[in-house]
């Protein structure tokens, strides 16, 4: 049986090829609705199936978006991917995920991998982007948006959260209970001094502390991102001698394994011990208690990352504002905090 190609199609439907095209691609020329239904009838009637590789070598994009993130493991990663997936399926496109695992070389090279697949665009989630990974980026000249965090070596296109707001917000809400003092889980040493969010959470933290004119010297400590280990950081802290009031976690994660550390304890969370997280996962509704937390709308975040990677005017240059969007974080109250 013989392949059906375009132009069956465009002679069965009563036009052109170009026009087919338009219809496929959703573009760049805009099709009248009763000449796109005819197309469509056409496709279906004939069964054709776009030759996806052939258009890629055409077009040298393919419809794959790459994301790289530090580890798909963590559940904020793994639903900020979710919401990234579904957004590039609203636009049919389907994703490329790669872990960096906190690794530069890993990240450039997911970078050198996806990019050499003339990816439609890169989304990137990068812990401490190197200079590495800014050259090979500018060396493909590729279409980046930067999301969740913004490294020093690259200033792109970015979709971040107002961090720091958030975490001083946190941090007011739970001085706002009469606690005499809030601690702060931050990040390792590692961690980037600018760019980076937990970075921004332990700003926030400070500035909210040193306002309520409260001193933080010896009332931040280091912790991993991940449950597992922050656990480990939380048995040291709270078997300590001078055990705090309340804790801000700069992760929802961080906030999980200190409130399972109060348990293992015997620690009463809210009576003896206040907590307070970022994020929230889905597993803050569900911790025991359950965790009050800082909500970003990951949504909306992903979606807009997604529009921004497929717009053909992105690296068009513009104001620093304009190429940086910004989203709210909303302060949801559970019984961790101490309310009721």
């Amino acid at each position: 049986m013989a392949k059906v190609t375009r132009d069956d199609v465009a002679r069965l439907a009563g036009t052109s090829t170009a026009v087919v095209s338009y219809v496929i691609n959703n573009g760049p020329r805009p099709v009248a609705p009763a000449t796109r239904e005819r197309v469509l009838a056409a496709i279906k009637e004939l069964g054709y199936r776009p030759d996806r590789v052939a258009q890629a070598m055409a077009s040298r994009r393919t419809d794959l978006i790459g994301l790289i993130v530090p580890d798909a493991r963590q559940p904020f990663f793994a639903e900020m991917a979710h919401a990234v997936e579904q957004a590039a399926s609203e636009r049919g496109k389907m994703v490329l995920v790669g872990n960096s695992d906190y690794i530069g070389e890993r990240e450039v090279h997911y970078l050198r991998a996806f990019l050499g697949m003339r990816v439609s665009g890169l989304i990137l989630v990068s812990h401490a982007l190197n200079d590495n990974a800014a050259a090979e980026i500018d060396a493909w000249d590729a279409r980046v948006v930067l999301l969740h965090e913004r490294p020093e070596a690259i200033d792109d296109v970015a979709v971040v959260l107002d961090d720091l707001s958030g975490a001083k917000t946190a941090v007011e809400h739970l001085l706002g209970h009469g606690y005499p003092y809030v601690a702060c889980m931050g990040g390792t040493a590692d961690t980037p001094s600018v760019g980076d969010p937990v970075s921004d959470h332990v700003e926030g933290w400070r500035r909210a502390m040193e306002e309520a004119g409260l001193p933080t010297e010896g009332r931040l400590f280091e912790a991993p991102y991940n449950r597992y280990d922050a656990y480990k950081v939380a048995l040291e802290i709270l078997a300590g001698p001078r055990r705090p009031p309340a804790i801000f976690c700069s992760t929802d994660d961080q906030a999980i394994g200190l409130l399972r550390a109060a348990r293992e304890l015997r620690i009463d969370v809210p009576g003896e011990l206040a907590v307070i997280g970022f994020d929230d996962i889905k597993e803050a509704a569900l911790a025991d208690p359950p965790m009050t937390t800082m909500a970003s709308d990951r949504s909306a975040m992903a979606r807009a990352a997604v529009d921004l990677v497929l717009d053909d005017g992105l690296r068009v240059a513009g104001s620093r504002r304009e190429r940086l969007k910004v989203f709210p974080s909303k302060l949801v109250v559970r019984r961790s905090c101490g309310c009721e």
